[in-house]
């Protein structure tokens, strides 16, 4: 390994701030940092005394460095998060989840519609949140379509009825897409209370369905006033669920715990006075970082991330190396003036209290799952007699209907479990319907021809099915080098197909592994095969409904793919083209009066 000269890098290096990038013999990008002085910073890592042996181990893989320099720190700290982002060094801290967060969006339209948002805000309209996950803002929307009947329906479903749909039936939209069932100003009512109950304003909801509940009663219109109870009633169930309440607008909390070579940080948001939600994150955490270095390094690229609403004021358990300089880059990203604050004060100690025990909670419990998948690993190399860790396991599996729309898995375990960014799916042509053996190798031969790198590479391979999927992997793998070539075993379902009475099969010597169904080794195969069972079902079910939404279509003559699309939009999918009439199908766009006949009579057999 040539020996980096750090005395002649030194020697021209600037004192200005700036952003480093270490590389590695294979010219990687293993560690990026930034500093106030390049020269002062990078000197400090080859001092003759370096007390850390971890920063030593870092120093020691070290074959090259270069340097960016920048006008100010807070350049510094953009430019690192965006090469930390683009490289993934090993030695720094990684945010695994950088996805935004969604919103419910209410629409700026005449009748204005809730729905699910994630992404950039350009719509006009009102957005709430952010939500911790996708689950609670569709649970969120649940709840509000049982107490508001606001529609929640897609525009162009919306545009496309002549009667109300089952929501109407179920009471759970006013229909205002259709005349006579609702008047502006009470869907216009119906929408300023939702707009009250998303703002956290419940007491003043249920005041107002209170007031009028009552004139109501005066008035004689006793279904109106049954209609507000059971408002009251459902909104009185949801504020008892509301389990943390405050006084804070928009703040966002962290808690901090680390175990091992393992952190996790919780973040909990609170907007209007209500805590929304929280959310566990695990970062990638390297051997040379300390515990200050971690929550820093998450920190920073939690926010700057460019998809991430920053709050006015921020909960932090830790104190930051450069407070005053991130507070200023926060404030210019968000716009606004942004505070971090300790937790000091009760309400924010509350929260912070909260934030933490979560995370410590969380991270126990990922530490005992990650013990117990290593426990699984160590016994499938003993039952397998390898003397090399197993560092990458992939499991192949095929999915149709009567051999139509087949779909092949490929899922990717490594030692913490599933790796589901490798996930791979396959849609299988060009076969005999139903001729699973030849969908494997067309599988295989595609999963396999641009795999170089060895890290890509698994050192075991399943096939889930009996001696007939696994020779297909047999051939494939059999001019491979030995030193490159993955462990097949083939994983058969017993008679009754049943957990536990599975039948492991190893390449070449057809021989059979016994394993004791309770045995860990076992569990891992059956939670790898199982994953890849699921995600070849997931794939296939879409590709079939796929089919279904569009198979009936492409059989008309004079329809292609953009009179598919405007048919389906201006009808709110296949189904409402189904209901509509001849007339109806004549108004969309591009449809002439002799093509909706044809397209009529198409669809009515």
């Amino acid at each position: 390994m040539a020996t980096f000269d750090s005395t002649e890098f030194l020697k021209h290096l600037t004192h200005q701030p700036g952003v480093y990038r270490m590389y590695n013999e294979q010219s990687e990008v293993i560690y990026v940092g930034k500093a106030k002085n390049l020269k002062k910073r990078v000197a400090s890592y080859f001092r003759m005394q370096v007390d850390n042996a971890k920063t030593r181990s870092l120093v020691s893989q070290i074959a090259d460095m270069d340097v960016t320099v920048v006008n100010s720190e807070t350049e510094a700290f953009l430019l690192e998060n965006n090469f930390i982002k683009k490289y993934k060094p090993r030695y720094n801290v990684v945010l695994r989840d950088d996805k935004s967060y969604p919103f419910i969006f209410l629409s700026d339209h005449e009748h204005p519609r809730l729905s699910f948002h994630r992404g950039p805000q350009k719509r006009k309209g009102e957005y709430f949140g952010p939500y911790p996950s996708a689950w609670s803002v569709r649970e969120a929307l649940r709840s509000m379509q049982k107490i508001f009947p606001v529609r929640q329906c897609e525009d162009s479903y919306y545009r496309a009825r002549s009667r109300p749909c089952l929501q109407y039936q179920m009471k759970r939209c006013s229909a205002p897409c259709v005349e006579g069932y609702v008047s502006d100003e009470e869907y216009t009512e119906q929408v300023n209370l939702a707009r009250m109950f998303l703002k956290g304003k419940n007491k003043q909801v249920i005041g107002a369905l209170v007031e009028r509940m009552e004139k109501a009663s005066v008035d004689l219109n006793f279904e109106a006033a049954a209609r507000y109870r059971d408002q009251i009633s459902a909104l009185r169930k949801v504020q008892e669920r509301q389990w943390v309440a405050g006084t804070q607008d928009e703040m966002d909390v962290f808690g901090f715990a680390v175990k091992g070579n393992m952190a996790c940080i919780q973040a909990m948001f609170i907007r209007d006075r209500q805590l929304l939600g929280s959310k566990a994150f695990f970062p990638k955490v390297p051997p040379t970082a300390t515990e200050d270095e971690i929550f820093e390094a998450f920190f920073l690229q939690f926010y700057l991330a460019g998809n991430k609403i920053i709050p006015k004021q921020i909960v932090l358990p830790v104190t930051l190396s450069d407070e005053e300089a991130i507070t200023e880059l926060l404030s210019t990203e968000a716009g606004r003036r942004v505070k971090l604050f300790r937790g000091a004060r009760e309400e924010k100690r509350r929260y912070m209290e909260l934030a933490q025990s979560n995370a410590q909670s969380a991270l126990d419990a990922r530490y005992v799952e990650q013990k117990s998948v290593h426990a699984r690993y160590l016994d499938l190399e003993e039952t397998l007699e390898r003397e090399v860790p197993i560092q990458r396991m992939e499991c192949f599996d095929i999915s149709h209907t009567s051999g139509q729309q087949t779909v092949a898995s490929c899922v990717v375990f490594n030692r913490e479990g599933p790796l589901k960014a490798d996930y791979r799916r396959y849609n299988i042509e060009g076969i005999t319907p139903g001729d699973d053996y030849a969908a494997m190798a067309q599988a295989l031969k595609r999963r396999y021809k641009t795999v170089s790198e060895v890290a890509k590479i698994p050192d075991i391979l399943f096939i889930d099915g009996g001696k007939g999927q696994l020779a297909q992997a047999e051939t494939f793998f059999e001019d491979w080098p030995d030193d490159k070539r993955p462990m097949l075993i083939g994983v058969a379902k017993g008679t009754t197909r049943k957990p536990g009475l599975e039948t492991l099969i190893l390449a070449d010597s057809h021989e059979t592994i016994p394993m004791e169904s309770h045995a860990p080794a076992l569990h891992l195969i059956q939670h790898i095969r199982d994953e890849s069972h699921r995600f070849a079902i997931t794939g296939h079910r879409n590709r079939r409904q796929k089919v279904r939404n569009t198979s009936t279509l492409e059989d008309v003559p004079g329809i292609g793919a953009k009179r598919r699309q405007a048919l389906l939009k201006f009808m709110g999918g296949l189904q409402g083209l189904k209901k509509a009439s001849k007339d109806e199908i004549a108004s969309v766009p591009g449809i002439s009066r002799d093509l909706a006949e044809i397209i009529y009579d198409h669809l009515h057999g």
